[in-house]
């Protein structure tokens, strides 16, 4: 027995990505199953099951829905894919289904039918990668076997234009969406402004008839979802500069050796996000999303910090957080 079936249990506390937004309606998610799944289906088949802090924490770029007898997880890396998403699917998948699920069914002893799941992220970051490619769970166990018990395999689309995936063919929505963000990167490749780039493409998507409803609906809102976006990603790849440099993977803590966390990310973050509390926090969240999932007491003390330069000061010590305990002693919590 399905818990309150064919309703929604999406829980949103912030702001979608551009990407959510997008694929949150209906209509575009179903056009992007049928050309997924070579199977129509009508908006009002798809149910959305979206749950928040599994996939992401510092932004939200992650969507489920079910449709007929699926269930859908689906996310959007704009920098490089994360090689820890079968995990965190299979994290999500359960906890997909706690929500979806009447909690009784389980202890039955005729066996409970559940949604076939299916897992796709879709890359449209500027590293080189193939059209598709298989990220399998079984590839992080510690002890490799013929046939391991348990396997969850998640298809890695890339949705850049240049890389022709049929996806793009089949699917106008994403084509479009994918057709606006390369329109950005093209602006910023051309040396043009972040800010600049992204409203220039939202200009173009209005002229060119991309994404009409969309922009019609959230255009206004569309430049501060990207901006937060591409700062997210900054933010990322600083941090991975740092741990290559510092040899993180050989246990050397980041941004100890002379100083240079503090002097990179004051040269390629600080000037981008300077005053800005949302962005400090997104910082933050880029972080300590490393050492795990976030806790709730350190979550909710940044999201009620206000002043800016205390968010300053935490954005500065989370690369050289070795633990939560240990960035609770930099906020005294």
């Amino acid at each position: 027995m399905a818990k309150e079936e064919k309703k929604d249990i999406t829980n949103r506390k912030t702001k979608d990505s551009a990407f959510t937004t997008y694929f949150g309606n209906p209509e575009n998610a179903s056009k992007l199953y049928a050309a997924l799944g070579e199977e129509e289906v009508h908006p009002e088949d798809i149910h959305y099951v979206t749950l928040e802090g599994v996939l992401f924490i510092a932004r939200k770029n992650d969507l489920a829905f079910t449709v007929k007898n699926r269930v859908l997880v689906i996310s959007e890396h704009q920098s490089t894919v994360n090689e820890n998403m079968p995990l965190r699917d299979l994290i999500y998948l359960g906890r997909t289904l706690e929500k979806l699920l009447d909690e009784r069914a389980i202890y039955r002893r005729r066996q409970f039918k559940i949604p076939t799941p299916e897992f796709y992220v879709f890359y449209n970051g500027d590293a080189p990668h193939p059209p598709e490619k298989i990220l399998r769970l079984s590839d992080a166990f510690l002890e490799k076997t013929e046939h391991p018990m348990l396997e969850l395999e998640v298809k890695v689309i890339n949705i850049n234009l240049p890389s022709g995936h049929k996806l793009l063919k089949e699917c106008r929505p994403m084509y479009e969406y994918s057709w606006f963000i390369q329109r950005i990167k093209e602006y910023l490749t051309a040396g043009w402004a972040r800010d600049t780039a992204i409203t220039q493409a939202v200009k173009d998507c209005r002229a060119e008839g991309i994404m009409a409803e969309f922009m019609r609906e959230h255009g206004s809102e569309v430049v501060n979802m990207l901006y937060t976006q591409w700062n997210y990603d900054d933010a990322v790849e600083v941090e991975r500069e740092e741990a290559y440099e510092d040899g993180r993977e050989a246990g050397i803590t980041i941004g100890r050796a002379e100083g240079k966390a503090e002097g990179k990310i004051e040269g390629k973050i600080e000037g981008k996000i300077e005053g800005k509390t949302e962005e400090k926090r997104q910082v933050i969240y880029t972080f300590l999303e490393l050492l795990g999932e976030i806790p709730e007491d350190i979550r909710r003390r940044i999201e009620e910090e206000q002043d800016g330069e205390t968010l300053k000061k935490w954005y500065m010590a989370a690369p050289n957080a070795t633990s939560f305990e240990d960035f609770r002693k930099c906020m005294k919590v």
